[in-house]
């Protein structure tokens, strides 16, 4: 059941709707917090540009976890293919 849930982050209150489980929207609410409150060091730029920064870093990661995931699922494919090879040898 979607619901909205209330968040602060740079001293400004978002609503977010969401039917996210409540552990899932704790940690995402962290995850984007830290990510701007990090980017917000740099106290001399506007909200919005630490915004786009920190959506620029978040964006990198998924990026390099999404080709380490594809990476993973080649390796482990080659993997299967050479375990099947050896048990059909063995029958």
């Amino acid at each position: 059941m979607e619901r909205v849930v209330k968040f602060e982050v740079l001293g400004q209150e978002y609503p977010l709707y969401t039917d996210a489980p409540e552990e899932d929207v704790q940690e995402i609410l962290g995850l984007v917090k830290s990510q701007l409150e990090g980017e917000g060091h740099r106290s001399n730029l506007p909200v919005n540009k630490i915004a786009i920064l920190a959506t620029i870093n978040m964006a990198g990661k998924y990026v390099r976890l999404r080709r380490d995931f594809d990476k993973y699922r080649l390796e482990i494919e080659e993997s299967v293919d050479r375990i099947q090879v050896s048990i059909d040898q063995v029958i």
